[in-house]
Order: C-alpha cells, then structure tokens, then sequence
C-alpha cells in the first residue's frame, strides 16, 4: 500500500514551489532534499515516514517541477527563504525538518532564522565546508557532467558509474528526473558549499534535533562531530557507520533504525 496522496504547487518568496505529500495524519514533516535530488527521489523515505508523518517533500528551486529559468538566484540564503514564507504561507507551525545534505545546510539557516516556526530538526550528512575549511569532497564535475548526460537522455546503465552501488531501481528514478536539476542552481550551491558559513548558523541553534552522519562519505569528519557537540549541543549525534554520503541508499535499513530510534518509532517493520 503507498502512502503517497498527490503533488501541489505554492507560490512562495516569489518563485512557484512543488511540493509532493505522504500520508496525511501526524504531526507536518517538511522533506528537504539535496543538491541533485527532486522529491520524488525521496519516495522511499517519505513512504516510511508517512506512517507517523504528515510529510511533504519539497522540490527546490531549480529543480525538479519547481521553478527554473536560466540565471536564476539558488542560494543558500534564497533557498532558506522559500522554505520559510512556504511555512507562513501554508500557516504552519512546530514542523519538523528532514535535511540532507545541501537541504541539511538549508535547514540549519531556516532555523536560525525563524526558530519559532520549526520544532525539530533531522538533519543527514549535512557539508561541513566553509570559508577557511576543507573543499567539498565531490567536484563540480561530477554533478555537471551527469546533468549534461542526463539532458541529452541517459540510461540507468549510462549513469552506474556516477552511483556504482545504487540499485537499478534507484538509478532508473535519478535517469529519469535528473535532466530537471538546473545547472545553474546546482552551481550555485556548490559554491555555496564553500562560501557559506554554516559553523555560524549551528552556535545560534537551539532546536532539537539529530545529526546524523555517514560513516564513509568524507562530508562529516568525526572532527566535525567534535566541534558540532560544542557548536549545537542541542542536536543528538550518531553515526550510519557503513553508509556513504547518500545514507539512505547506501543503507537503508540503518538509516531507518538509527532515524527510528531517536524518533522512538519502528520506521523498520
């Protein structure tokens, strides 16, 4: 049986944002997804969690059915500012936000900004990069070449060596709606990676949350996790200890177990 209801377009900071939503009971889960993942490459997560969730996954900017247009602006900032007049206009409140990666580092921003409106944070794997940090470990390239691939027309074989451990099934769905990722917008965030500083954001944080981090992605050190414990001691740590980067795909049954066991919830049966 599947969770999912239907998808919806909302007009917010000026852009039109699409939206699709599981479930429907529960307190509202806001899915924010990353760099180059649409909301409907997050089905799998949003099905389990829609037994306990409300949940609704967000399309950023530039991506997916949302709003794109060549020289667009897809920062940080601007991406932090759809997820909150999303919430004013949509008149919710004590959400919770399901980040990973780059939609980690939006979560983060959008709590700083109004905390008021967002009850708990999970955040996954989110980029410790920064002005004066490590680089981000994936260049550019590898995001640009299989957008570029993926408009022309790719398939789920084409695209194995960008993913060489995700299932068929997975690869098929990124060949699908990858061409929807605009090259620009991811651009952007990649620079953002390294120019934002997000180690400010997390000494304003006092929401609660999880930090969960991969254990063989190379985006969360357990330096990283060190300074976090002091920068945001409100946020739960652990570790998906065999996973890369892209948690729930590496290890699916982990990432339920570990997101289950803070929410005190069996996201496993």
């Amino acid at each position: 049986m599947s969770f999912f209801s239907y998808g919806y377009h909302v007009r917010a900071n000026g852009v039109r944002l699409h939206l699709l939503r599981y479930g429907g009971q529960g307190p509202r889960l806001l899915l924010l997804p990353g760099i180059t993942s649409p909301a409907i490459t997050w089905g799998f997560v949003a099905e389990r969690l829609a037994r306990h969730f409300d949940v609704h996954v967000l399309d950023f900017r530039g991506r997916g059915l949302s709003f794109s247009a060549p020289g667009m602006v897809a920062s940080l900032d601007a991406m932090a500012a759809d997820v909150l007049d999303l919430l004013e206009i949509l008149g919710w409140s004590s959400v919770t936000l399901l980040g990973h990666s780059m939609g980690a580092r939006v979560a983060i921003r959008a709590t700083t900004l109004n905390p008021e409106r967002i009850a708990k944070l999970l955040l996954v794997d989110p980029p410790m990069s920064g002005p004066g940090r490590r680089a981000y470990p994936v260049p550019l390239t590898w995001y640009v070449d299989s957008i570029r691939l993926a408009a022309q027309g790719i398939t789920a074989e084409e695209l194995r060596p960008f993913a060489p451990t995700w299932t068929e099934e997975q690869l098929r769905l990124r060949a699908e709606w990858l061409h929807t990722c605009s090259e620009d917008a991811i651009i952007q965030a990649h620079v953002g990676f390294h120019e934002d500083d997000i180690h400010t954001d997390l000494l304003k944080l006092r929401t609660p949350g999880l930090l969960m981090a991969a254990g063989k992605g190379g985006v969360m050190l357990p330096d990283d996790l060190t300074e976090i414990k002091t920068l945001a001691p409100s946020l739960m740590q652990c570790t998906a200890a065999s996973a890369g980067h892209m948690i729930p795909w590496d290890d699916e049954e982990d990432f339920f177990r570990l997101l289950g066991e803070y929410l005190k919830f069996d996201l496993l049966s």
